[in-house]
């Protein structure tokens, strides 16, 4: 491959990583640790992570439990994750905070499965734009005296790279939408 398709291909593949990050934050039925990875909370004066202020376990299907390090952390973790779109309200009982996650209804679930292809259509659509740049600059190397065949090989092997990339972003989007939709 060449190194010039080589930077559009690396661009391509941070795009499937951005959607893998994006979808592990949807919760299907069960609990999910990550669905906590965005929240904050205020640690003595600095926004800091939930993973470094507490121990995040998981000791049922669909409960998490989190442990503060610090006792006196509960009322802010549990104020940071009402404030968050976990949508889950936390209960404690002085030393740990639990969250109870309900059994999906079946419109929640196809809800769901809407928001995870429209996230897998911005992913493709990220990568056509990476090839429609990809594929203006060897328009430019033609200009520059680079011969059309090897131009014409180029723009191939960058189509090549892009359609398996959607196809990896079909099967990612399938497989996170038949993980909702199983009850």
């Amino acid at each position: 491959m060449s190194e010039r398709i080589a930077v559009y291909e690396e661009k391509m593949q941070k795009s499937i990583r951005s959607l893998e990050n994006d979808l592990q934050g949807i919760r299907a039925g069960r609990a999910n640790p990550h669905v906590l990875d965005k929240i904050t909370v205020n640690y003595y004066g600095a926004p800091t992570s939930l993973q470094q202020v507490a121990n995040i376990t998981i000791p049922e299907a669909r409960v998490i439990q989190i442990q503060p390090w610090e006792s006196k952390m509960i009322k802010e973790i549990s104020k940071a994750i009402l404030a968050s779109d976990v949508g889950i309200t936390p209960a404690d009982d002085g030393r740990v905070i639990r969250l109870v996650f309900p059994e999906l209804t079946e419109e929640r679930r196809k809800s769901l499965v809407k928001d995870v292809k429209k996230k897998g259509e911005g992913a493709k659509v990220a990568v056509r734009n990476i090839r429609r740049d990809g594929n203006d600059m060897l328009k430019k190397l033609k200009k520059e005296g680079v011969s059309e065949d090897e131009v014409k090989d180029l723009e191939d092997e960058l189509q090549k790279i892009s359609e398996k990339f959607v196809k990896d972003i079909d099967k990612i989007v399938e497989e996170k939408s038949a993980d909702i939709l199983k009850v």
